[in-house]
């Protein structure tokens, strides 16, 4: 049975049972507590909780999921994959374990005939939670399990959380015996290679808080209602059915698997090692192929970096499989021709998704050209020192310099049987980028963690926002808080969170800022601060009270300041406009991946790979201001998703939209997307627009940047006056100014040439002197100078080379300088120096410890430097010393 039949008939059975057929998120999650959906329940999370009404009591659905917790485990089991696919029955407060038990049994073990999976019931466990008396009553009175085959497992393996506080509850598995080939007998608590995990029926009724993943953390409290999330595993179903051992063998994967054997030149089947990364590059490129899907981009932070891990760990296995071609083009078409019969829009965006991929695999082999040989050269040092651990410095400098994630080096380490200085590694990483402190919990749309004062708030409805039609609005206190919980007053001074009934204040969303403003009543005035949604249902102003106490149920008058959100209604359809220009100038796949704008700012970061001429962005811009000055109409009109989707209407990739969607329209189908923003009503209201800047924020990733509206003049008046500035400077025409500069340079370069002819002029002239002056140690002629003329470090390191290569035996020659006000040491040695023990990189090394830096090299010429001048004629006389430790007396 294909995967595809699998998930129809799953449908057609819940569909039959009261269940409401409902498409799959998309794996980026509009949940603080995650980066990816991994798990069928988490786009339903707020249903569970209680913070937003479901579409139906019965839903069920195939959900895209990617977990990498145990990515590692990749290709060396039969059942563990990075994405996956999960068929699960919800019921939100409707049906509860009497009816969640037989459904499922029900449909694993109908005939097929009668639209079931027709799994022969004698192959089928069951587990419980330890204490769930309730599940297992319900297994063998109404369903007939023999107690037998119904075993009771603790918290890691049968009380289901996402992992991160929310929901939670006790789960019963069914498990399918796949025979003795595949491990001892004993039921799932013995072997669950053998006893293969098939369908988990969690019975959601808790909230779990902060703790570890599987077991161990507090329990909350109770769910507003019992609920029901199952999750079926299609692949590993699908395993069974097809009658192969792995679920990378299966119909879709296997097709993946088949390709990158042939690319690879290898045989699956023949090798076990070979397979494990067969199986390893099918699971990366098809989860990879997902993500990029869904708008992900290869990056070094969040779920960029979850991404280009899968890519980059994929490309390398192909390469450990003897294969030197580029392979993620084919792999790409490949996978898309797998899953676009589910995801049709993959089809259609395949020139995206394969740019995207096939640019990050051409980044990976530079960087891996480069860092393998780092690597090589860190782990042959650490096995000469007699050591098994690498230094948290050397994969510092892997990640920092060649773009080497830690988790490579890592596995590279563990192939040569090293291990890595991973807190050495962390430290470094600390020092470099501080990481800015994390907001108050649920202050930018926060997650779950003690919610319980916003779950309240929004029980008693949602936010009315009025801000589209009006910039006053008169309103209620319903709540305040601070740091999450309810306060009874706030007084002058006082910073809090205020939730009003009504609200003409934007919430920042959709890249928008949050509007200015202040909230006021006799005696009181707030300075809003801030405004951000909780579950995009409630509107919280983060305010500073400036005048007069305030208290819960107090009447108000809320007001925007209506020069700010002039501002930010032009910014935001200033970038409305830039994208339509994008597209327009570059064609349809300069897609906008993510926004910001505040009054009189935009950027856009939209998918492309290499930057963009001059020319190019100078097209952008004028097709941005022809727009403008055709004062094209702005609306904004309400349809449900699919009827925007018919329409034409373009939505960000990642976001999470409702049933009813808001459609903006600028210039009718010229630029039709899903916004829930702030407008101006004709396109000449945005005023003159001017691109400031264009550049990289990521493998197939760019950003522009413009400036709109007064700030845009204040930018180009700003420009004008530099320009009219430098003419006078010249004493050139601002037309003349271009061309003068480019004498001026030219004749400055050549004057920079002169003069460090001349220094190497008198470099060289010093040699025969140093040469003769050279001291032998054991035989060895080592030269050691300190040179006080400016220098650059390429001119130091060509006067060391020329004093090297005037010596026929074994000499060392080590000078040192300042070079941009720091010193330099360069060591340079021959093969006959070699010969005798003495490594250049070592002397610089140790050399530059004492300059306070660092350094190293190859074993003929190696460079350090420092941030202590003083100490260089101590460094010089330390590799004399070194020289003759090396040699021997």
């Amino acid at each position: 049975m294909k995967s595809a039949e699998i998930s129809s008939r799953a449908f057609r059975f819940f569909e039959e049972r009261g269940h409401l057929a409902v498409p799959s998120a998309s794996l980026l999650a509009d949940d603080p507590t995650l980066l990816l959906i991994n798990a069928g329940m988490a786009p339903f999370k707020p249903y569970f909780l209680g913070e937003a009404p479901p579409p139906a009591p019965r839903v069920a659905s195939v959900q895209k999921c990617v977990r990498t917790v145990d990515i590692e485990e990749v290709g060396k089991t039969t059942r563990h994959g990075s994405f996956f696919q999960m068929f699960g029955n919800f019921s939100f407060g409707d049906y509860f374990k009497e009816q969640a038990i037989p459904f499922a049994w029900e449909f694993l073990t109908s005939s097929v005939a009668d639209g079931g999976l027709g799994l022969p019931e004698d192959k089928l466990w069951v587990t419980v939670y330890t204490d769930d008396d309730e599940a297992e009553q319900i297994w063998r009175r109404d369903v007939g399990v023999s107690a037998d085959r119904i075993q009771r497992l603790g918290m890691s393996e049968n009380y289901w959380s996402m992992g991160v506080p929310g929901p939670c509850g006790p789960s019963s598995e069914i498990c399918f015996d796949r025979g003795p080939d595949f491990g001892r007998d004993g039921g799932p608590m013995a072997n669950d290679e053998r006893y293969l995990e098939i369908w988990n029926l969690v019975f959601m009724q808790n909230i779990r808080g902060e703790g570890p993943a599987k077991e161990g953390y507090p329990i909350l409290g109770e769910l507003p209602a019992k609920n029901i999330d199952t999750g079926l595993g299609l692949a590993r179903v699908a395993a069974l059915l097809q009658d192969v051992r792995t679920i990378f063998e299966i119909d879709t994967t296997g097709r993946i698997l088949d390709l990158a054997a042939e690319l690879s030149g290898t045989s699956y089947g023949k090798n076990p090692k070979d397979d494990v990364s067969l199986r390893v590059v099918a699971d990366h490129i098809l989860a990879s192929v997902m993500l990029i899907g869904d708008g992900v981009t290869p990056s070094n932070e969040g779920r960029g970096y979850i991404l280009r891990r899968l890519l980059r760990r994929a490309v390398r296995m192909v390469r450990l499989l003897g294969s030197q071609d580029a392979v993620v083009h084919e792999l790409t078409r490949r996978t898309v021709d797998v899953m676009s019969s589910n995801y049709p829009e993959l089809a259609s965006d395949f020139d995206r998704i394969d740019r995207i991929a096939v640019a990050e695999e051409s980044t990976f082999l530079q960087t891996l050209k480069a860092g393998t040989a780092i690597f090589d050269l860190a782990a042959r040092e650490t096995q000469e020192q007699k050591s098994t651990r690498i230094p948290g410095s050397k994969a510092f400098q892997l990640h920092d310099t060649y773009g080497f994630p830690i988790d490579l080096t890592l596995e590279m380490a563990e192939e040569r049987g090293l291990s890595v200085d991973e807190d050495g590694f962390r430290k470094l990483m600390a020092e470099q980028r501080a990481r800015a402190k994390a907001d108050s919990a649920l202050r930018k749309a926060g997650g779950h963690t003690d919610s319980s004062a916003y779950r309240d708030l929004l029980a008693s409805g949602p936010t009315e926002f009025t801000g589209y039609d009006e910039l006053e609005s008169e309103a209620v206190v319903r709540g305040l808080l601070r740091d999450g919980s309810r306060v009874q007053a706030a007084v002058e001074g006082d910073i809090v969170e205020v939730v009003l009934d009504r609200t003409p204040l934007y919430a920042e969303s959709g890249g928008q800022d949050s509007d200015a403003g202040v909230i006021i009543a006799d005696g009181l005035e707030l300075e809003v601060v801030d405004v951000q949604k909780v579950n995009r249902k409630l509107w919280v102003h983060r305010v500073r009270v400036r005048q007069g106490e305030l208290t819960e149920g107090r009447k108000v008058l809320a007001k925007v300041d209506p020069e700010w959100r002039l501002g930010a209604r032009q910014a935001h359809s200033g970038t409305h406009v830039v994208h339509a220009a994008l597209r327009e100038v570059l064609g349809p796949n300069a897609l906008q991946s993510g926004s910001y704008n505040k009054p009189g700012y935009l950027r856009l970061d939209f998918s492309w790979t290499g930057g963009l001429s001059a020319e190019t962005r100078s097209e952008i811009e004028e097709v941005s201001n022809l727009a403008v000055r055709r004062d094209l109409p702005v609306q904004a009109l309400y349809a449900s998703l699919s009827e925007a989707r018919q329409m034409g209407a373009i939505a960000l990739f990642g976001e999470t939209y409702d049933e009813v969607v808001r459609v903006v329209e600028i210039g009718g189908e010229w630029s039709r997307e899903l916004c829930g923003g702030t407008h101006v009503s004709h396109s000449s209201q945005i005023g003159p627009l001017t691109v400031v800047g264009e550049s990289s924020v990521g493998s197939g990733l760019r950003r522009i940047e413009a400036f709109v509206g007064m700030d845009a003049f204040r930018f180009l008046a700003k420009e004008r006056a530099m320009a009219q500035s430098v003419s006078e400077m010249l004493q050139v025409s601002v037309e003349e100014m271009g061309d003068r500069v480019s004498t001026l340079i030219k004749q400055l370069r050549d004057a920079e040439k002169q003069l460090s002819a001349l220094r190497a002029a008198q470099l060289r002239g010093q040699a025969d002197r140093l040469v003769q002056e050279s001291v032998v140690v054991s035989g060895v002629h080592v030269v050691t100078h300190h040179v006080t003329d400016d220098v650059s470090a390429d001119e130091l390191r060509t006067f060391a080379l020329d004093l090297r290569n005037r010596f026929s035996g074994p000499a060392v020659v080590a000078v040192a300088a300042l070079a941009n006000d720091k010193p330099l040491v360069i060591a340079a040695l021959n093969e006959p120096a070699k010969q005798r023990g003495v490594k250049a990189g070592d002397l610089v090394r140790d050399a530059a410890k004492v300059l306070k830096g660092g350094g190293g090299g190859k074993w003929d010429i190696a460079q350090g430097g420092g941030t202590d001048p003083q100490g260089i004629p101590d460094a010089l006389e330390h590799i004399v010393r070194a020289v003759q430790a090396a040699v021997g007396s």
